[in-house]
């Protein structure tokens, strides 16, 4: 780490909030912020949160849905516990991940999948494009495996040579679809997430 890229993160605003409010990350504020806009999740509903690690998605969706709901955090990496009942993690590949692994796990189908995941970037923008769609599509076949009816997704997605042919699997499953780039994110981050209301089923 360089002390350029130190300076740059002490001022960075999501990074001091994140480290006021108790969040782990600053990601948080991406979720909360989507959340606010397009009622993503509501009080209740049990959450599936993909690539979650250091757990600053977990919070945000723990905040949102209270006590009442659950949040079943994955990621290769171990995350923290948080020493609540209904907030959980696990250690597991998303892109192996099977759907009965999941729900031995839950109390019942999720109603929200997340997924923030990325790939470790290579700086080739045509690897890390495939390599990041390939978790989003990995993402996606749970969410289609678990979501019942009228349930939604969000998920990371890099622009590139194969997003238009994911955008339009994507509408043909969920009623409603918004690309988004939250406040939250960095101005040069290549993300976006796609927020999709309404599973078909």
């Amino acid at each position: 780490m360089t002390k350029k890229w130190l300076r740059e993160r002490k001022r960075d605003y999501y990074h001091r909030l994140a480290t006021e409010e108790g969040y782990r990350s600053r990601a948080a504020y991406k979720l909360l912020q989507i959340a606010q806009k397009y009622e993503l999740l509501k009080s209740g509903d049990v959450v599936l949160d993909l690539g979650a690690s250091p757990g600053g998605w977990m919070q945000a969706s723990r905040n949102l849905v209270g006590d009442d709901g659950y949040v079943l955090g994955v990621d290769l990496r171990k995350i923290e516990d948080f020493g609540e009942p209904n907030v959980v993690s696990i250690i597991a590949d998303a892109e192996k991940l099977e759907p009965a692994d999941v729900l031995a796990i839950l109390p019942r189908r999720p109603d929200v999948v997340l997924s923030d995941m990325s790939p470790n970037l290579s700086g080739i923008w045509s690897l890390d494009h495939v390599r990041q769609l390939s978790l989003a599509s990995a993402a996606l076949r749970l969410a289609i495996q678990l979501l019942p009816p009228g349930g939604n997704f969000l998920v990371k997605v890099f622009q590139g040579e194969f997003f238009k042919e994911f955008l339009e699997d994507i509408r043909r499953r969920f009623r409603v679809v918004r690309i988004v780039k939250p406040r939250a994110s960095r101005s040069e981050s290549a993300e976006m997430y796609l927020v999709c209301l309404g599973f078909r089923g």
